[in-house]
């Protein structure tokens, strides 16, 4: 049986959060399965936090290129991944995605389809350009729905700018130009295992948005495992679970981690008595920092003038000096133009 801390470092080891990896963005996004990407910032925050030397060109120069794109994928909500998984997973989410469509059953999604490839294959639009073309189209349809039809049913990828985060606050959409190349559930549940498992099948199935996951990893060659409640957890055979004696170092993670959203079960990261301090009520998933690899409070950047100041709140008392150098790290990144950084302790959550 596996303790929750055995869990906890097998997990970290595999998110790269005991030691950053040594590699190229592409191959740490492709290594993540990809990460939340809902606003333009935490991504690269993300990253910074996995990936050794990492610097804001170096993603920049990748969603550019297009080797890495943003685009709508896992729980119908945008990610970054790389070219290679968009065209090797989106065509699976296909039906997870329509399902999520059709809450607008007034809608004929064949011919919104359609309208969308013919209008975007004249170029990039905005969804603000887009859904009045639309509706132009489809007077009698809600523009709302059009629009959310489209970014469920059309492939589509966000149009980098040279905006510091490498996007603006309101983003063209274009067509992808990344020639599918449909992969199965069982190399999805291979690629979720490789960068969170052990796993249940509820939480790659929170993960992904996919159902009908126990049967798939049911039916492969995976090992099974009893987890610190007793419950039967998959892995890869031979996948790396090195101790809950193992030492793991203070992490700043940002708003909507991967990590913390690829489970059911939050419980190897996220105590159950913090977890209503980490997830709010309208469901934003709050920057945390780890502390010996559980999440020990949460964290917010606050920036006046030349003034950057991280503010940390606390779950459980933690020693400043411990956070200090990984936080102001985290802090240069996220504000070079900053003169002056701090990093203190503030009550609230």
């Amino acid at each position: 049986m596996l303790t929750l801390r055995d869990l906890n470092r097998a997990t970290l080891a595999r998110q790269h959060l005991l030691e950053r990896h040594k590699g190229d963005v592409t191959d740490i996004v492709q290594r993540l399965a990809g990460l939340q990407a809902q606003e333009p910032r935490p991504p690269h925050l993300g990253v910074w936090s996995r990936l050794e030397g990492f610097e804001r060109d170096h993603l920049h120069t990748a969603l550019h290129a297009r080797t890495v794109v943003r685009a709508t994928m896992w729980r119908a909500t945008l990610h970054l991944v790389t070219a290679a998984d968009f065209a090797a997973f989106r065509p699976l989410l296909a039906p997870m995605l329509t399902a999520a469509a059709r809450r607008f059953d007034e809608i004929d999604f064949d011919a919104v389809v359609a309208a969308a490839d013919r209008l975007l294959a004249a170029g990039p639009m905005t969804f603000n350009e887009l859904r009045p073309r639309l509706q132009e189209e489809f007077p009698d349809a809600y523009d709302r729905a059009l629009g959310y039809a489209v970014r469920m049913l059309t492939p589509l990828v966000m149009v980098p700018t040279e905006d510091r985060w490498s996007y603006p606050r309101e983003p063209a959409f274009g067509l992808p130009g990344i020639e599918p190349d449909p992969a199965g559930l069982e190399t999805l549940v291979e690629r979720y295992l490789a960068a969170f498992g052990p796993a249940a099948p509820a939480d790659m199935q929170t993960w992904s948005g996919l159902g009908g996951l126990r049967r798939v990893m049911s039916g492969m060659d995976l090992e099974r495992l009893a987890g610190p409640d007793g419950k039967e957890l998959f892995d890869l055979p031979g996948g790396p679970r090195p101790g809950g004696d193992v030492p793991a170092p203070v992490r700043f993670l940002p708003d909507f981690d991967t990590l913390v959203l690829g489970y059911a079960d939050r419980t190897r990261v996220v105590p159950d008595a913090y977890k209503g301090l980490v997830t709010t009520k309208n469901l934003r998933v709050r920057a945390i920092y780890l502390v010996d690899g559980f999440a020990a409070g949460t964290w917010q950047i606050k920036r006046s003038g030349k003034k950057a100041r991280l503010l940390v709140s606390p779950f459980t008392p933690t020693p400043l000096e411990r956070l200090e150098e990984e936080g102001l790290r985290m802090l240069a990144f996220a504000e070079p133009e900053a003169g002056t950084l701090s990093l203190e302790v503030t009550g609230g959550v």
